[in-house]
């Protein structure tokens, strides 16, 4: 998992410095400090998949270019075959697999989201726009700001994203969830 840290850092500053952005303007953007974004850039912080969607959004690219250094080629149609694309292990308990991975230039990026239990402290997250989770299996916690909702397979939630929030598996099984985020 450090490895990829450190990969994504690294194609991180080159796109920032492509971009012409510094450090500094690019932490502005994001809402942090310079110190703290440029842990990320050096790949000592983990990347929450708010911080991916707020700073492709920001540098004008596909989340799958960040994370994989591919770029999308595919417009009209694109198909995802169960077993096969991409898949990013964010960390031992949170997978993301980008459900649009090969389409270019889309307007979301929909991702199958599973988080397996764990004892890790709650952190909220938030991001631009807003978002749609649908459960496919299993149930959760839905943190939203101050208030926590349970959902199980076949439930929804669509919210404003720039809200704090986060989604835990519950009964110690994972949870499979539809992501979709809207800028």
């Amino acid at each position: 998992m450090a490895d990829q840290l450190k990969e994504i850092g690294k194609r991180l500053e080159e796109i920032r410095e492509v971009r012409g952005l510094m450090p500094d303007k690019m932490a502005r953007k994001l809402g942090m400090t310079e110190e703290e974004y440029l842990t990320y850039e050096k790949g000592e912080k983990d990347f929450s998949f708010s911080f991916l969607t707020n700073v492709s959004s920001i540098l004008e690219i596909d989340v799958l270019n960040l994370l994989t250094g591919h770029s999308p080629r595919i417009t009209g149609c694109a198909i995802v075959r169960k077993d096969q694309g991409v898949n990013v292990k964010k960390n031992a308990n949170y997978e993301y697999k980008p459900l649009a991975y090969t389409f270019k230039n889309k307007k979301t990026d929909p991702l199958l989201v599973t988080i397996t239990p764990s004892d890790d402290e709650i952190e909220l997250h938030s991001h631009e726009g807003q978002e749609f989770n649908y459960v496919v299996e299993g149930k959760m916690k839905f943190y939203f700001d101050d208030i926590i909702y349970e959902l199980e397979a076949g439930d929804s939630v669509y919210f404003d994203s720039s809200v704090p929030h986060t989604e835990l598996p519950m009964g110690g099984k994972p949870v499979k969830f539809i992501a979709i985020p809207i800028k």
